[in-house]
């Protein structure tokens, strides 16, 4: 199972995601770095180990301002492979992002428009270059479909099963920075009614939470608060063979 680190960048500066909050995120503050500046940030994961990264670009999601020259320049300067939601909506923007050398696109629910966009990238990028993100608030699922969409997740990937999607992000918005832990049982009811690799995320508790995920089947992990925080600590994830 993957520990993907996460961070989340709101006017190019890294800050502390919290319950979905975004408007009221402060720099991230945590004794693994002494600068809050993306790459040198990006250079300190890769001197712990970390081979891949997830980033939200926050600004994007918000503002629509997707950081093309932070991921060209992170690409150019680190061999962290990098995973990036910045809320796209159209195949430009996502031509643009692979074109910043981008290794993996999120496409999360959140900001997704039309369905038949999901399903394109899949067909145009193929299923390694695209992940869907499975934004929840509340056990619903966070999208802008349809003022009338209600689906449940469960519903909602049923809906989506033919799209070709090798893996998913299950991401609980309002579980982020909170160290509540990850709603396992949706996790369970996922893995067991679809072929999908699952990396989960949101309210991420301890080396014993991983360990539990790791035995359901997850795939990977994405850690914030709780790394950060040493709510679990590098040599943790060593002894238990999540780092190498």
């Amino acid at each position: 199972m993957k520990i993907i680190p996460v961070i989340d960048i709101l006017e190019g500066k890294v800050v502390h995601a919290k319950g979905g909050k975004r408007r009221l995120y402060q720099p991230l503050k945590s004794s693994l770095f002494s600068s809050l500046e993306p790459l040198d940030i990006v250079h300190e994961l890769e001197k712990i180990g970390f081979k891949e990264l997830y980033i939200a670009d926050l600004d994007s999601i918000m503002k629509n301002q997707i950081n093309f020259d932070l991921f060209e320049n992170l690409r150019a300067n680190s061999e962290i492979d990098l995973m990036v939601d910045a809320g796209i909506t159209n195949k430009r923007q996502a031509i643009q992002l692979l074109n910043s050398d981008i290794n993996k696109i999120i496409i999360g629910t959140e900001t997704l428009t039309h369905l038949k966009f999901l399903k394109n990238s899949v067909n145009i990028f193929g299923k390694n270059r695209i992940i869907l993100s499975l934004d929840l608030i509340n056990n619903k699922v966070l999208n802008k479909l349809n003022p009338t969409f209600q689906n449940g997740p469960l519903a909602f990937l049923d809906s989506i099963r033919d799209f070709g999607l090798s893996q998913i992000i299950v991401l609980d918005l309002t579980r982020v920075g909170t160290s509540k832990g990850i709603n396992t049982i949706l996790v369970k009811k996922i893995l067991r009614e679809f072929d999908l690799d699952i990396i989960v995320g949101g309210g991420i508790r301890n080396i014993l939470e991983l360990i539990h995920l790791e035995k359901l089947g997850v795939k990977g992990v994405l850690v914030g608060t709780a790394l950060y925080s040493n709510l679990i600590n590098i040599s943790d994830l060593k002894e238990n063979d999540f780092l190498l």
